[in-house]
């Protein structure tokens, strides 16, 4: 029989990773050659512009708009001529400015010409600078007059504004559109050397300053931002590849596990039925059925071949309860039993074995025990490894001390002490895992396969119950199998403690259950 592990969910995570692993290294390589003239990554200066063009393409018609109001309102001062030509004209520089972004929005490999549109946006704004210039030289010659000076000034005030909440992607488009016309202005409110005007010029210059330091700080809280997106994102691919990867793993072990359980089910099938034949023609060989063997070496080599044979056999079982176990595929059978008569047999059944060590086994069992809800067959086969092994590591002449009976919390005990070589107690955990043997059993008694007590502990988990070991070296073992109070049928006669209402009701419950 053989067994073929698909390779294609392999193949795609691999190919997954090595896709990201491009993916990053190529990010990286771009990172190091563009820089759009910034400190920036090329993405973080892309996704800057691109934020530049959404903000004015959205608000394509506020800034005409806003054009129209201070033309209309300053015709009368500044000449109708005059307005109509500056609002003519820097309404087309505003115009062509949102159609540049609508144009940059709608290109799909927008990372390679970054540089070029971030220069195309610069001049944009730099004839917007100028056109804005004109707005602050218009009436020059005449004297300033209160009129003129409020609608130019507060003019500037609001461009400045407007041009930093615009302008978050590209920061200097807040100098090169402003700083023109600010700078004329204030000059202009200088000259007359009237404190008012002076003040009015101070204002403008603070108030562009600390427009332009306003959209610096907006631009960082924009690349904190992208930078934080960029964390989630790593941090998203890297979840996806680990569960990728979990999850192959759970696939592989899901076939491992079938493979497994396949291996084990043809190795019951081609070991048993060797096995089998050999534990007969042995058997019969020993016996010396068909008739006397002359010689006694062959009588004694047919006999170690059957106990040969027969430990083998008693290892596969093992070895196949637990995998059942494991697996899951172990069901328990469960039926009203009494656990001091599963210890009785199992005592008779390992007396021949005590006899022949000359081992005293004794059984002290609690009167009146009720009947316990479990599955005997599992219950007997916990209580015959015990018991087993207890036999196996007892010195020859030892004794061994059986106790059933109650619990504190309402469950019952099957509790077996040996007068053994004991386990040290940092070798416990040892011998309770699969295939766990400590030193000193190893050495002083019968070999095993180590899988005895992991077998009992894992029934016993199934019985909801719990496996106790205590030993010390040189000094014996003591173990204890418990069963919880649920399983008891009847708890009204426990010594230790008195009987509770959620006993009682867990003991109706099982009453139930077998009525049903």
């Amino acid at each position: 029989m053989s067994i073929e592990f698909s390779s294609s969910p392999d193949k795609t995570v691999i190919d997954r990773r090595k896709k990201r692993s491009d993916t990053s290294n190529t990010i990286r390589k771009v990172r190091g050659e563009f820089t759009s003239g910034s400190s920036y990554p090329i993405e973080y200066e892309l996704e800057l512009i691109e934020n530049f063009a959404r903000s004015h393409l959205n608000a394509s018609w506020v800034m005409p708009l806003f054009v129209f109001m201070i033309a209309l309102v300053s015709y009368k001062a500044f000449g109708a001529m005059a307005s109509g030509l500056w609002f003519s004209t820097i309404a087309l520089a505003y115009l062509l400015l949102s159609y540049q972004s609508g144009k940059f929005l709608k290109q799909n490999n927008r990372t390679e010409v970054v540089s070029n549109w971030r220069l195309r946006f610069l001049f944009n704004q730099l004839l917007l600078g100028v056109c804005w210039s004109v707005f602050a030289l218009i009436g020059i010659t005449a004297a300033l007059q209160s009129t003129n000076t409020i609608i130019q000034f507060s003019t500037i005030l609001v461009l400045q504004a407007g041009t930093a909440m615009l302008s978050i992607g590209l920061r200097h488009s807040v100098l090169i559109v402003c700083a023109p016309p600010t700078l004329i202005l204030a000059t202009r409110f200088f000259l007359p050397s009237s404190p008012s005007m002076m003040l009015m010029g101070v204002i403008l210059l603070v108030s562009l300053g600390f427009f332009y330091l306003l959209a610096g700080r907006f631009k960082y809280s924009v690349l904190t931002e992208m930078k934080h997106k960029g964390e989630n994102e790593t941090l998203i691919a890297e979840l996806e590849t680990a569960q990728a990867i979990s999850e192959e793993a759970r696939r592989r072990a899901e076939e491992a596990n079938l493979a497994k359980s396949r291996f084990l089910a043809t190795m019951s099938h081609e070991l048993r039925t060797p096995l089998n034949a050999i534990l007969g023609f042995s058997e019969i060989m020993k016996n010396e059925v068909l008739g006397p063997m002359q010689n006694e070496t062959y009588k004694e080599y047919a006999a170690d071949i059957y106990s040969s044979g027969d430990h083998l056999l008693n290892v596969i079982n093992e070895i196949l309860d637990l995998s059942r176990i494991e697996a899951g595929r172990q069901n328990l059978t469960e039926s009203v039993c009494s656990l001091s008569d599963i210890v009785e047999e199992a005592k008779n059944m390992t007396m021949v074995k005590a006899k022949g060590k000359a081992i005293r086994i004794s059984v002290n069992i609690e009167p009146k025990l009720p009947k316990i809800w479990v599955d005997e067959r599992a219950v007997r086969q916990i209580t015959l490894n015990l018991l087993s092994n207890a036999v196996k590591f007892t010195p020859t002449g030892g004794a061994i001390d059986i106790k059933v009976g109650w619990t504190n919390s309402g469950g019952q005990y099957i509790c077996i002490i040996d007068d053994g070589p004991g386990i040290p107690e940092e070798e416990i955990p040892i011998v309770l895992s699969t295939f766990g043997q400590g030193s000193i059993a190893i050495k002083s008694a019968e070999k095993g396969s180590g899988l005895g007590l992991p077998i009992v502990q894992a029934l016993m988990h199934m019985h909801e119950g719990r496996l106790e070991l205590f030993s010390k070296l040189r000094e014996g073992t003591k173990v204890i199998a418990t069963f919880p109070p649920r399983r008891v049928l009847d708890v009204s006669g426990r010594i230790d403690q008195p009987e509770n209402e959620d006993n009682r009701k867990k003991s109706t419950h099982i009453r139930k259950r077998i009525m049903s």
